[in-house]
């Protein structure tokens, strides 16, 4: 029975490096807690760039801080591990700088829409050619599961207990409301389907949106959990041609756990493209 496991252990360590699948991967092992829905957003992360054929030194991944901040740890590109709810400026910074690059700007729902919600209306109304991923678990996973701005109404926490009395923030109404132009959700448990929605994002010319549904496996275990995403989670019912705003608009409203693409302008000029028609010489 060893040799058997040894031999199919070793047959895929062999499939694994000839299709180069851990060109993305860094040496440092992920530290997420075992079942997070973060290892899967990764794995959806590498598989987008490797099969865009993107360059290791070409790529910026910048996070915050959190348990979605370690990411740039575990990507073998360069990354920027920056202050609590600062990943997109310093994102914007960097595209601003350096316009070749592909740079990915990745933030938790606290990290995103609480401290750091007052950038994202400015990166989206700029359209500044970033890809965005909000990695939305409802909850603040790295400091022991207090109500984050998308936990559930009376959902209990810890730093709620009796159920939280605010009202969540509905992520990809926001991002429509402030203008983005790609607005799209994956889900962590669907890695193909999620690589296929980040590549749209990094193809897109101007800021992606894309919020990733994700449980926190250590301290939600009634809301957002793996079983009820995997019950509830379904493709977007929307079809290509309706993808408008007021049609996007009502899905974000009516379909929570709908995962695709709710509205992308590909006509609209990212920033840098309006700074040279501005800068031009008459």
């Amino acid at each position: 029975m060893e040799q058997i496991r040894s031999a199919y252990l070793d047959e895929k360590l062999d499939m694994v490096r000839k299709v180069d699948f851990l060109q993305y991967r860094s040496p440092d092992l992920p530290t997420w807690c075992p079942g997070c829905g973060y290892f899967g957003i990764v794995d959806a992360l590498y598989r987008a760039c490797r099969e865009l054929a993107l360059k290791q030194e070409d790529i910026v991944t910048v996070s915050g801080i959190g348990c979605s901040g370690r990411t740039p740890i575990f990507i073998n590109s360069y990354g920027f591990h920056t202050l609590h709810g600062r990943s997109i400026p310093v994102a914007t910074g960097l595209k601003l700088a350096r316009e070749d690059l592909t740079v990915f700007a990745v933030a938790g729902d606290g990290d995103a829409l609480g401290i750091g919600g007052g950038h994202l209306p400015h990166v989206a109304r700029k359209n500044i050619n970033i890809t965005f991923l909000l990695f939305d678990n409802s909850i603040y996973g790295l400091t022991k599961g207090q109500s984050s701005s998308t936990t559930p109404y009376e959902m209990r926490t810890s730093s709620h207990p009796v159920g939280n009395p605010d009202t969540p923030l509905n992520p990809i109404k926001l991002a429509l409301a402030y203008g983005a132009s790609f607005v799209a959700r994956g889900y962590a448990g669907n890695p193909q389907g999620l690589k296929e929605i980040i590549k749209e994002g990094i193809l897109h010319q101007g800021f992606s949106f894309i919020q990733i549904l994700t449980p926190c496996v250590t301290f939600d275990k009634e809301n957002r959990t793996w079983k009820n995403l995997k019950e509830n989670v379904c493709d977007l019912n929307i079809r290509i041609d309706d993808k408008n705003m007021e049609t996007a608009m009502r899905a974000a409203e009516n379909e929570p756990y709908g995962c695709g693409i709710f509205f992308q302008d590909k006509q609209r000029p990212h920033y840098q493209e309006i700074l040279r028609h501005l800068n031009r010489d008459d």
